[in-house]
């Protein structure tokens, strides 16, 4: 989950004070007999002391950094000013405890030998450089993670993106191909009967009123779905009157579960287009829709060989598997074969 700008400023300065209060709190656990008033002030100075300079350290790394190019120049940067954090570091703590040796209370025997050579600079410099160094070390890989996470992130919603982008162009795959099959059936009953193109284009109109109220979402119930093959097999038989012959062997228990719109209509239009119209006496479409265990079953029969549809582009078959694909990656399966002189489309889809 990528953090917010907030939400990283309050992890950061909770972290800061977390870890320099760790840091400095450790003189509390070691026993040095010091008193109640060295112990305090060097917790307090000792955090104080490291959250100025690193913050100021983050600040400039934020400022002048550039994490998306990095190079030498940002490697040389980061060196130079993790060494000028360091200075300030070892400098505020050799300011501090002159302070308190002069203006603080009396030290004891203990405190004056811990504080004999406080101010050597080799001292202040390797503890200063160790500090702040790690400090470094620990801000770049936290940043590090967060980059690899934030991109991570990117990647999912550019490829959530590109699914529902795909979706939506084979969705708008489908409503012009089954327009122009339908508008041509009326352009050849026009002049023939009146009351059954009036009819045909109300079945028009509600299929593709259903198509378009439902081109933005991924799933409907099998119910609805029926409703729309109901339609477009009216329409057909329109076309070819006695030719065709349309089962339904529907089990009761899938009406209410969810699939891809248009879906099973796209696999009765290609029953329809290539297998019903390529038979001078027509043919028969079964439709069967069954449930075992956690898959749904959507089969499509229809009198017919299968190479009648290999001249075609396949369009239709070609955009459920792609919409399968998308929808529930390898989970789903769509078959397409020829058993005994009929054709057999068989969907698979996984039920949660």
């Amino acid at each position: 989950m990528e953090l917010s700008s907030r939400k990283r400023n309050i992890a950061f300065w909770t972290l800061q004070l977390l870890g320099w209060g760790f840091i400095n709190a450790i003189s509390i656990l070691v026993p040095h007999n010091l008193s109640w008033e060295l112990t305090v002030f060097s917790v307090v100075v000792g955090i104080f002391i490291g959250v100025f300079s690193t913050s100021i350290l983050r600040w400039y790394l934020k400022k002048n950094v550039h994490f998306d190019s990095f190079g030498g120049k940002e490697v040389i940067k980061i060196i130079v000013s993790t060494l000028l954090a360091a200075l300030l570091f070892g400098l505020l703590n050799i300011l501090f405890g002159y302070i308190y040796v002069e203006f603080g209370p009396e030290l004891t025997e203990m405190e004056q030998k811990m504080f004999e050579g406080y101010d050597k600079i080799l001292i202040q410099v390797l503890n200063s450089l160790f500090l702040v160094g790690a400090w470094t070390i620990t801000y770049l890989v936290i940043k590090l993670l967060l980059k690899l996470n934030q991109n991570r992130i990117e990647r999912l919603e550019l490829n959530t993106t590109l699914k529902q982008a795909q979706l939506n162009t084979l969705k708008g795959q489908i409503n012009p191909h089954f327009m122009f099959n339908s508008l041509n059936n009326i352009r050849g009953l026009m002049l023939e009967d009146v009351d059954r193109s009036r009819e045909m284009l109300t079945k028009l109109s509600e299929i593709l009123r259903y198509s378009l109220t439902k081109n933005n979402i991924n799933d409907i119930p099998v119910r609805e779905e029926l409703e729309v093959v109901d339609n477009y097999i009216d329409l057909s038989k329109i076309q070819f009157e006695d030719r065709l012959e349309f089962v339904k062997q529907i089990e009761e228990n899938t009406l209410d579960l969810r699939i891809p719109p248009m879906i099973i209509q796209l696999l009765i239009e290609n029953a329809a287009k290539h297998g019903i119209s390529n038979l001078k006496h027509g043919g028969r479409i079964v439709l069967s829709i069954f449930r075992t265990n956690e898959r749904l079953h959507i089969e499509v029969r229809n009198t017919g060989k299968l190479q009648m549809t290999q001249d075609s582009t396949q369009l239709g078959l070609k955009n459920i598997e792609q919409r399968l694909k998308l929808l529930y990656a390898d989970q789903a399966s769509f078959t397409l074969k020829e058993i005994s002189d009929e054709v057999v489309a068989e969907i698979k889809i996984p039920m949660e």
